[in-house]
């Protein structure tokens, strides 16, 4: 049994297949066993700059060939990547430095004097050329329990934590999702998620696993235009995408492009609305998309539709070293279909937060061992998952609950709607007044009294909107999560 450390695997990936082309990036095809020689120099450098095993490296840079290779060099050195999606705040940046105790930051050039800015004194790495100046260096020995990632939650519901994962984490639940996930003969993906989120990371590590020659269209960053376009002149076959992805590429003419060769698209980071996969695939007949579900501290997938066994609606299946349990507020495991907290047992969790940290006993906690996710959900006979909503972002209206999801996809099917977030407003007769935030296509003639009536004949004389707000776009999150924090703080 190979030593199941990433480091390792990068090595083994590299070593496994004859030299072809790996990364199309802006116009470029890059090959594979270039960027193996650059990974191994680059781990080199961190070696001579005085990076050691366990070393917390934060990385902060926008989707690009450089960033794979960094986290692959890091592994190889034996530290810890802590990836740093880069749109975030200065704020939030030197929080993440002096909370991770990193020893140095690796970014781009056009990012480094925001970096500086944060103020922090540590090394800044904005041109990993000088990195790929010393020798190449083959892998640190390390232990799959040892930490592999350090990566921070996102920090819309306050101050943003390190989540430890382990080498054999990641291995494990990266193999486990190329496994299910694969189709022999189809290793063309486009990939715009950003690679500094769990999402990312884990498709970067999932790739390691292949079991033939994978190729990636990476995009810089998301736009719905030259998604199509990239999808179409390259031939991708399929693609990683976010729920708020596929609302803006429904607001593209999809049917215009000539896609033969796209199967599906993997949809994860959060629960994607019926209405929207249905339009989608309504759209595009010969494209599927299959549903997971994961955190940051499942190291990042925790289960997944397999292609041909998908369940519209759900987000698949456990991982084979996943267990899922649906517990009461007491507790107590509830039975098959009933709605409940989310819970997950297995070896593949996180090691813990970062530091200390005060609980939440709404959000994300490991209770043992097993880890309370914060996410309402069911099973059904088969075994499949079903994503309700977040506990903390459930609406009690009245003394009936009320989930934000229901709502927007409700509304989200209407044709003039683009995308809708719903949130509860305080109000001192019924507690919380619902209350969404709509985002019209260009033309869009629908008033906000028409759209109160669409939502009530669909979800009830509880649950529908009371109030509309027109907005120019809904707020996500950077890396594109519906923003529920923002739209809260738009209530006045």
């Amino acid at each position: 049994m190979t030593e199941r450390t990433l480091g390792r695997l990068a090595e083994e990936s590299w070593d496994r297949f004859d030299d072809h082309d790996s990364i199309f990036y802006e116009g470029v095809w890059h090959r594979s066993h270039a960027l193996a020689v650059r990974a191994r120099r680059m781990s080199g450098g961190f070696a001579e700059a005085g990076i050691r095993p366990g070393d917390r490296v934060a990385v902060m840079m926008a989707n690009s060939p450089e960033v794979p290779l960094v986290y692959q060099a890091l592994w190889a050195a034996g530290a810890v990547v802590t990836p740093v999606v880069f749109l975030v705040g200065q704020e939030e940046l030197r929080h993440i430095l002096l909370d991770s105790g990193a020893s140095a930051i690796v970014t781009s050039p056009e990012l480094a004097d925001d970096v500086r800015a944060a103020g922090v004194d540590l090394p800044v790495y904005a041109d990993t050329a000088e990195l790929e100046r010393a020798a190449e260096r083959g892998p640190a020995s390390r232990d799959p329990g040892d930490l592999a990632a350090l990566m921070y939650t996102g920090g819309t519901t306050g101050r943003a934590k390190g989540v430890m994962l382990s080498h054999g984490g990641l291995w494990h639940v990266a193999k486990d999702a190329f496994d299910l996930s694969h189709q022999e003969g189809r290793n063309r993906a486009l990939v715009p998620v950003p690679l500094s989120h769990a999402y990312g990371l884990i498709v970067t590590v999932a790739s390691m696993h292949a079991s033939e020659p994978q190729q990636a269209v990476l995009m810089r960053w998301f736009d719905p235009k030259a998604f199509l376009r990239l999808a179409a002149e390259q031939h991708v076959q399929y693609g990683t995408v976010v729920p708020a992805m596929v609302h803006l590429l429904l607001a593209e003419p999809l049917e215009t492009y000539e896609l033969p060769d796209l199967a599906y698209l993997t949809c994860g980071a959060a629960p994607l609305g019926r209405a929207a996969l249905e339009e989608f695939e309504r759209r595009l007949p010969g494209v599927r998309i299959l549903e997971g579900y994961g955190l940051t501290e499942t190291s990042a997938v925790t289960t997944f539709n397999p292609p041909g066994r998908r369940r519209a609606g759900s987000v698949g299946l456990p991982l084979a070293g996943y267990t899922i349990t649906i517990r009461d507020r007491a507790g107590e495991a509830v039975e098959t279909g009933d709605v409940g907290e989310i819970c997950v047992a297995g070896e593949s969790l996180m090691l813990g937060y970062w530091g200390e940290h005060e609980p939440d006993p709404e959000g994300t906690a490991l209770v043992g061992d097993e880890l309370r996710t914060g996410d309402l959900g069911c099973v059904d006979d088969d075994g499949y998952l079903y994503v309700v909503d977040r506990k903390k972002d459930l609406i009690i209206r009245g003394g009936f609950n009320v989930f934000p999801r229901d709502v927007e996809d409700a509304l989200d099917r209407h044709p003039d709607v683009v995308m809708s977030g719903v949130v509860g407003r305080p109000d001192p007769r019924v507690g919380e007044e619902v209350v969404a935030f709509v985002q019209l296509r260009p033309g869009a003639t629908v008033t906000a009294e028409e759209l109160i009536g669409w939502a009530r004949e669909r979800v009830g004389r509880v649950k529908y909107p009371r109030e509309v707000r027109f907005v120019d776009s809904v707020p996500v999150t950077s890396v594109l999560k519906l923003d529920r924090k923002a739209l809260r703080s738009r209530l006045g």
